[in-house]
């Protein structure tokens, strides 16, 4: 049976955080977040890495992974998302700096995988159970028509030093994805989690609300699909330096055209990550606290 493969989007700015933080250091022995994330992947049963980074951190990048990883039992591949990739025949737009998207990121792996695949981001801690279940639902049930995302409660996710941006989960009847709707600024406030719309309104969140962390499952069918909404995004968007092509929009057109179901896969794990400087030193704590009770080794990769 063929191994997925667990591709780590890594190429984003961390405008928020002050710096790369897919490079920085919370582990003891120096962990990045990504080598925890592998490390999970490689005990689920993933058997290849894909990481979508930015060409001029690639040397540095690539060296701390390759000497980590070298000697394993994995495939490692590095993949660039440069704002000219898959324009096709438009024009980038004067000004744009910023990557196109997550989805824009997905799409720039198309060439390196070709196998049912796990998507995450690089600077969340998701937790071991959620690769397990990520990799039995790759090997057993996704196809060209069906695919998933990890479910967190909401109440699990955010930070305590600011807002954050959450995919809201609406499911269906069957426990399948319905909608997924971006909500920003969204905080804790008490026992209670409030996110304020456009008009500044504020609204009221149920604490175990499933929400996307961006863990998703595909059949590397979804490609074809994103090439093909990435072209009219690009035709909609040619004068929007600031547009991002995001994950959600194509899962949410896959759902709305009747292509396929997503399957939410909950968990009541507890996220942390780096949105910023401050979450730092709680990523740090926590990860301590996991190799404290036996889940990680003291030196990770040793």
């Amino acid at each position: 049976m063929q191994k997925p493969t667990l591709l780590i989007l890594a190429a984003g700015m961390g405008s928020r955080y002050g710096g790369i933080k897919q490079m920085d250091h919370f582990g003891p022995h120096g962990e990045t977040i990504i080598d925890y994330s592998i490390y999970d992947a490689l005990r689920a049963g993933f058997g290849k890495i894909v990481f979508i980074i930015r060409k001029d951190f690639a040397e540095a990048f690539e060296g701390i992974f390759n000497e980590k990883l070298q000697g394993r039992d994995v495939e490692i591949q590095y993949v660039y998302q440069g704002l000219d990739s898959f324009l096709g025949d438009h024009k980038l737009p004067e000004g744009r700096q910023k990557p196109w998207g997550t989805a824009h990121a997905v799409l720039c792996a198309k060439d390196a995988i070709q196998e049912p695949f796990a998507v995450i981001n690089a600077d969340d801690f998701y937790g071991r159970e959620v690769y397990e279940k990520m990799a039995v639902f790759l090997a057993e049930e996704c196809n060209e028509k069906r695919y998933s995302v990890l479910g967190y409660e909401l109440g699990k996710t955010l930070s305590d030093h600011g807002s954050v941006s959450r995919g809201v989960c609406r499911l269906d009847e069957i426990g399948n994805l319905d909608t997924i709707t971006e909500r920003t600024k969204i905080v804790r406030d008490g026992s209670r989690c409030i996110y304020t719309d456009d008009e500044g309104q504020d609204h009221v969140l149920a604490a175990t609300t499933p929400v996307s962390m961006n863990f998703w499952g595909f059949h590397q069918n979804i490609f074809g699909l994103t090439e093909k909404l990435f072209d009219a995004f690009l035709k909609e968007n040619e004068d929007n330096i600031k547009a991002e092509f995001l994950i959600p929009s194509v899962v949410d057109y896959f759902i709305a055209n009747k292509l396929g179901t997503v399957k939410v896969i909950p968990t009541a794990m507890q996220w942390f990550g780096v949105t910023y400087q401050e979450d730092a030193p709680i990523v740090r704590n926590s990860l301590q606290e996991l190799i404290t009770a036996g889940v990680y080794p003291e030196n990770l990769w040793s």
